[in-house]
């Protein structure tokens, strides 16, 4: 397989000659969005009142077709590219690639350096010749196959270039897509065209213990597309059940493509993140032209399935962060040593779930995190800025989930909550709720359920000005099996062990202060 030289690399390609007629025509990602979105029937237009003034929506959106068909996916699949041109490459920018691949494989057949690529034959033949013209690479053998079968090599002035190709860039890998390809195939993928229905999203619930309508709020905020904020008392299930709604998605939201990297202002930006994408196309990979193959199973050594393997088809993503989210782990990550760049969090959330947990106990105050969502929230776009100062904007299509156990009042602003969609508040379970809870913890754990236990935590500790709480079975539990593990016991939910359990697990800070000073 390819072996990149930093785990999330991405290379900044050379600049290609200037006039070169190869090179693809300059689009800027501003005036690229206005014709995606203003004028082309086959993507979804922006949600922002200044277009919704403009233009009225085609029917037939991708934002609005349902993506459960096997043809509607297959509409979403990037075609294989067949020229230089339509992989959205100069020949500069592909002939640095080859030469930093040669450099450190020694020598590749032409075959295995369109697997290291991901492009077809057709299309790095260009650059092999041209650098065949240039004697930066010659031909060492050759088979009755065709050019396709050459293994090619480095000359002398071949590695001079390829070293002065690493010192502008380090990436070597896929080549990367335009960011023009990457913009048009987020907004075919939307996060808004998952079909959601009361049936759907209870069959992903079933293992869950939730309150009677909780799902009928879920449900149209899936459907939207937009923002969540759940909020209310801790332990709960406010992180459970936002994690609950990316499994819907990541399991029922169909499959989604995502590039190696994207080339944005003649820089690389890494995208695929395997601990963060879960890949479906395994399989197709392994029967198609990739780079730990040198030799096909084909005699026509030909790329299968016309899909463009400069894309990985994944699940919809679930990206989860906490206390540690930080403004700059929002913004392009650059490595100064390769040259490149490594998307951040939202970005690889695109078409999937982006859940801020514990929001409001970052490092980094709400109001400063908050003023960082604004435009986003509202526009359907987000703006990264590279390290010469240039920005550019790419989309931010993803079901963002802020989860809190913190006062809204004191987290937010009427102008923030305002582009929040949709707000759960997530209270303490009652008893009905807390007993089918406490009975699954039993059973979950092999403990022989017994009400009179519920009987007992109520009538000593709930009903004594003290809220239940959702997660309070299970703590209980694990200590009580704590218990009975150390005194050699079996266990079982006798008054003693609970009464055991409840006084140290339910100890107020003043309790325990005093317990303190005691000692």
């Amino acid at each position: 397989m390819i072996q990149p030289i930093d785990p999330h690399d991405s290379q900044q390609m050379s600049e290609p000659p200037q006039g070169s007629a190869d090179q693809p025509p300059e689009v800027e990602p501003n005036d690229l969005f206005r014709e995606l979105f203003e004028g082309t029937p086959q993507v979804a237009s922006y949600t922002s009142t200044a277009v919704a003034e403009r233009i009225t929506p085609p029917a037939a959106s991708a934002r609005t077709a349902s993506p459960a068909s096997a043809e509607s996916w297959k509409q979403l699949t990037p075609a294989r590219p067949e020229t230089l041109r339509g992989a959205g490459l100069t020949r500069g920018q592909l002939s640095d690639l080859l030469l930093k691949q040669l450099y450190l494989s020694g020598s590749l057949t032409g075959y295995a350096l369109a697997g290291h690529a991901r492009l077809p034959f057709t299309v790095i033949d260009e650059a092999l010749e041209f650098l065949k013209e240039e004697k930066c690479v010659e031909v060492a053998s050759g088979e009755m196959l065709g050019r396709i079968s050459y293994r090619f090599l480095l000359t002398d002035l071949g590695r001079q270039r390829a070293r002065e190709a690493f010192e502008q860039c380090r990436y070597v890998g896929p080549a990367p897509v335009s960011l023009s390809s990457y913009i048009e195939q987020v907004r075919r993928q939307t996060v808004a065209g998952i079909p959601c229905t009361p049936a759907s999203l209870a069959e992903a619930f079933q293992d869950f213990i939730i309150r009677p309508g909780m799902l009928e709020e879920l449900g149209p905020a899936v459907c939207s597309g937009k923002s969540i904020f759940i909020f209310g008392p801790p332990g709960n299930g406010k992180t459970l059940i936002a994690k609950g709604l990316g499994n819907f998605l990541n399991t029922r939201g169909g499959e989604i493509y995502v590039p190696y990297a994207i080339q944005a202002e003649n820089s690389i930006i890494t995208l695929f993140d395997p601990t963060l994408h879960q890949t479906t196309d395994d399989d197709e990979l392994k029967r198609a032209n990739v780079a730990d193959r040198e030799e096909s199973d084909d005699e026509t050594i030909e790329q299968s399935d016309m899909v463009d393997l400069r894309w990985r088809r994944i699940r919809r993503p679930v990206v989860v962060t906490g206390g540690e989210l930080t403004l700059e782990m929002l913004d392009l990550r650059y490595n100064q040593v390769s040259n490149f760049y490594n998307a951040p969090l939202q970005i690889k959330a695109n078409g999937g779930v982006f859940l801020i947990d514990d929001f409001g106990r970052q490092i980094v105050s709400p109001r400063d995190l908050l003023n960082r969502w604004i435009l986003p929230l509202e526009e359907r776009i987000d703006f990264l800025t590279l390290a010469t100062g240039k920005k550019f904007s790419v989309p931010f299509e993803q079901l963002i989930i802020f989860s809190t156990n913190l006062d809204p009042a004191e987290l937010v602003d009427q102008a923030f909550l305002r582009r929040i969609r949709h707000k759960i508040p997530i209270g303490a379970p009652d008893r009905e709720i807390y007993t089918r809870i406490f009975e699954l913890c039993c059973r979950q754990r092999d403990i022989p359920f017994d009400a009179a236990a519920v009987d007992y935590l109520y009538a000593t500790h709930y009903d004594q000005q003290r809220l239940p709480r959702s997660s309070d079975p299970r703590d209980l539990l694990d200590i009580v099996q704590s218990i009975c593990r150390f005194n050699g016991e079996p266990v079982a939910l006798t008054n003693e062990l609970l009464a055991d359990a409840t006084a140290r697990f339910f100890c107020d800070v003043e309790d325990l202060t005093t317990l303190a000073s005691a000692h």
